[in-house]
């Protein structure tokens, strides 16, 4: 007989396969798909690289903005890797081939967590302390972000949870520590 955590986690992840195939089934629609794969790709980087470059243009002390949020996004970077390559948590595409359409290519085999939610979510909660006025563009684009690596087949949910979490603790150390 097998424990209650066990149970609960099988119960979990047989959660998450059916929730991963319903919501990469609307990526079949190619009008929803290029969506998700805009979003997905502006989450490589190239948004938050020209978030940081803009600071000095957006904040009075942009220069030391600039500073700050490239430092945290090489430490959670940094972070991330070392957690992504120990836990080694197969695609959802991967682990249920067949069972969830992947509808973009993915850099590598392991999703747990999502490296493109943690920069989001980390930006996000940085620009709502410093520049809250860019939120309107930014908190969508976020968004839709987290959405895109769940309905590409790229992650599960809780990837892109834990990456939020991760994220968001990065935010606020770097908040601390650079007020």
């Amino acid at each position: 007989m097998r424990s209650r955590p066990l149970v609960a986690f099988d119960r979990l992840d047989t959660w998450e396969w059916r929730f991963c195939q319903r919501v990469t089934r609307l990526s079949l629609n190619p009008v929803w798909r290029r969506v998700l794969q805009t979003a997905s790709r502006l989450g490589d980087w190239p948004v938050w690289v020209a978030l940081i470059a803009a600071q000095p243009w957006l904040t009075p002390n942009g220069s030391r903005r600039m500073l700050q949020y490239s430092a945290i996004a090489l430490l959670a970077l940094t972070v991330y890797r070392l957690i992504k390559t120990r836990l080694c948590r197969e695609r959802p595409f991967i682990t249920y081939l067949g069972g969830v359409h992947c509808g973009e290519p993915a850099r590598d085999r392991y999703s747990f967590p999502s490296g493109h939610t943690m920069h989001a979510v980390m930006f996000s909660v940085m620009v709502a302390a410093h520049t809250p006025w860019l939120l309107v563009v930014v908190l969508p684009l976020s968004a839709l972000i987290a959405i895109s690596r769940v309905g590409l087949g790229l992650h599960y949910a809780s990837d892109v949870l834990a990456g939020a979490l991760i994220g968001y603790g990065f935010a606020l150390l770097s908040l601390y520590l650079v007020p």
